[in-house]
């Protein structure tokens, strides 16, 4: 009898609408290199996946070999890990549904697996963050788009479709702001950076009172968090209307799920006690009194961009191994 060395490496994916990270992972977390490319460079889905194998072949040849990586976890915006398909992704520059896993496992010659870019959050947040021995959470990214990921009994329930956890796509406000996904008044159209940026040129209409705001050509969630530091009334309010829908959505979740914790990430929570604050009153006055007072709101205390890699990582783990090269 005769045994063969086990392949100890993966690489982890992280598709961004700006950029694309990705790295070589060993089994215990640490990466050994890392490298990305500018997203949006790239208008064709074929160019991409192009510019992604070679990317990954180049960093595996520099790094030990491509013969020792096992296997390749993508996560990226509107993606199903159980067809493998980004599925109109409404933030990202290709449309329609796309098989990404496929594409790159046909230029890779390896096993690709293809998660959400919450699943994989959920994943990097329960091996390695704040959700580390929870059993019952979820996980919110909220940045250009926002998203979720359930995670009960110790795994990500993906649901029949492989959609569920879709909570920035729930209705907020009744025949409200159009969202990107064609329906009006999700959460996203509201609490995202586009919908966040909305609200301040919408309070500006409403009010003559001076604001740093005001003859701002390119506004932005950071921006207005800054004019919140200095004080700035109208930007408080941005994020005070932000936090109350946000604050409701998240108890409408909480009031279903039970989860021990809900975990806040991506770009728009470091607006910090503008954006928390109202968000956990909303979520109090709204959540069933029965666990009021019992789901903690947290934020995440990872990297974002290291914790994406390391979930992708894990998610590389889940699939069957496949290669080529053996």
């Amino acid at each position: 009898m005769y045994t063969t060395k086990m392949k100890e490496r993966v690489v982890g994916v992280d598709i961004g609408f700006e950029q694309t990270t990705y790295a070589i992972v060993d089994l215990r977390g640490k990466i050994i290199a890392r490298d990305s490319f500018p997203t949006e460079e790239y208008a064709t889905i074929s160019s991409f996946v192009s510019k992604l194998a070679e990317s990954i072949m180049l960093l595996a040849e520099n790094n030990g070999g491509y013969e020792t990586i096992r296997s390749v976890g993508i996560s990226c915006p509107s993606a199903n890990f159980k067809t493998g398909c980004m599925e109109n992704a409404p933030n990202m520059p290709w449309k329609g549904v796309i098989p990404m896993a496929a594409l790159l496992r046909d230029r890779l010659g390896l096993a690709v697996a293809l998660g959400n870019d919450c699943h994989v959050m959920a994943l990097g947040e329960h091996a390695f963050g704040c959700a580390h021995g929870m059993k019952d959470f979820i996980l919110v990214g909220i940045g250009h788009g926002l998203g979720s990921c359930v995670f009960t009994r110790n795994k990500a329930h993906l649901g029949a479709n492989g959609f569920a956890g879709e909570i920035g796509h729930t209705c907020v406000v009744d025949n409200g702001r159009q969202c990107g996904c064609g329906l009006k008044g999700c959460l996203e159209a509201y609490a995202a950076a586009k919908g966040i940026v909305t609200t301040a040129k919408e309070i500006l209409a409403e009010s003559d009172k001076p604001s740093l705001m005001r003859g701002v050509e390119k506004l932005s969630p950071k921006m207005i968090t800054e004019f919140c530091d200095q004080g700035d009334e109208l930007a408080i309010e941005v994020y005070r209307r932000t936090g109350y829908l946000l604050g409701l959505a998240l108890a409408t979740a909480a009031s279903q799920l039970d989860p021990e914790a809900i975990i806040l990430s991506g770009g728009i929570p470091h607006a910090g006690k503008w954006l928390l604050e109202p968000a956990q009153e909303s979520f109090d006055q709204h959540v069933f009194h029965n666990i009021r007072g019992k789901v903690k709101l947290l934020i995440t205390t990872l990297d974002d961009r290291e914790r994406d890699l390391l979930g992708a990582s894990a998610l590389a783990w889940e699939v069957e191994e496949y290669s080529l090269f053996k």
